[in-house]
């Protein structure tokens, strides 16, 4: 099970788990599983990749609607859509498992579900997160919620941020997962929509070592949940309200979508302004242009004598 389709199963399994449902999630998992195993019609059906993924669905829909929960379903549809069709079995296995040792957990039976959990680099921790926010953001019932959860994800990455035994205590992994997690529940319960709490607690679940990033990925993905890409811009100097409007539509003409500022006052910059959307990094300062102009300048022989830097 890839690392997306993995983190939307970890969010769903969670609310199961709230609901004291995760055994029920896990059980009706394995029955599935088990008919696509013993109806070789239907396996054809849902595992050949020359079938359309929405025949797919509709086929899923049909047969399982009314014979499974509704997370169970929910977790169904999402693997034909996300997992390869001939690797949906194995997705299933993978999501019934997980269910099954959260039910294990709270029963003492077994070990958390995360203790076995593959070691992901960068992209795969972005993609588990980008999944467990997907299936969050699901349960979130207005745009307008999204919006403040977007807001205070960003507020706290801030707070993190500015505090250097706060961030170092986030990211060391010699801390168990719920003692970082205890971190961000003490800090955000009660402040803060439930929801922000529970991404936050996911982003501090470590497995990427920069809860920073982290948190501006989620806030990120909850901008783009309602339709908007988030800039974040960081200059030496406030900027003025009409430039902002005039930044903002410049950017949406080159995303071709919404464009919300993130302005971070940063006073070592010199003029000017790095403006982050997605992976797109544009960095107009005088500082950047000036150490352009030296690379020009000195080249590779300038730099072997030594010449001094510009600063």
């Amino acid at each position: 099970m890839h690392s997306a389709l993995r983190g939307y199963t970890i969010a769903v399994v969670e609310g199961a788990v709230e609901d004291d449902t995760a055994g029920i999630l896990a059980a009706e998992l394995s029955q599935v599983d088990s008919v696509l195993e013993h109806s070789r019609d239907l396996f054809a059906a849902l595992t050949d990749v020359g079938v359309p993924t929405p025949a797919r669905r509709s086929i899923v829909e049909e047969l399982f609607s009314s014979r499974v929960s509704a997370g169970t379903l929910r977790l169904v549809v999402r693997a034909v859509l996300e997992q390869r069709a001939d690797e949906l079995t194995v997705g299933l296995h993978s999501m019934a498992e997980l269910a099954r040792r959260a039910a294990g957990h709270l029963a003492g039976a077994v070990g958390s579900p995360e203790e076995d959990e593959p070691g992901l680099g960068r992209t795969g921790g972005r993609n588990l997160l980008a999944g467990f926010a997907a299936a969050s953001f699901e349960d979130v019932e207005t745009i307008v919620e999204i919006e403040q959860i977007e807001s205070e994800l960003f507020r706290f990455a801030r707070v993190v941020e500015s505090s250097h035994e706060l961030r170092r205590s986030l990211a060391n992994r010699g801390l168990p997962s719920y003692v970082r997690q205890g971190v961000v529940t003490e800090l955000l319960s009660g402040k803060a929509h439930s929801m922000t709490v529970r991404l936050a607690r996911e982003a501090a679940r470590g497995r990427g070592r920069d809860m920073v990033g982290s948190l501006d990925w989620l806030a990120e993905l909850a901008a783009r949940a309602r339709g908007w890409r988030i800039a974040r811009v960081w200059s030496g100097a406030d900027i003025a309200e009409p430039e902002r409007g005039h930044l903002a539509e410049a950017l949406q003409r080159l995303t071709g979508q919404p464009v919300e500022l993130q302005i971070t006052l940063d006073p070592s910059l010199i003029g000017g302004a790095v403006i982050q959307v997605g992976d797109l990094l544009v960095d107009s300062t005088i500082k950047h242009r000036l150490e352009q102009l030296q690379e020009h300048l000195l080249g590779p022989e300038g730099a072997a004598r030594g010449v001094k830097e510009l600063t």
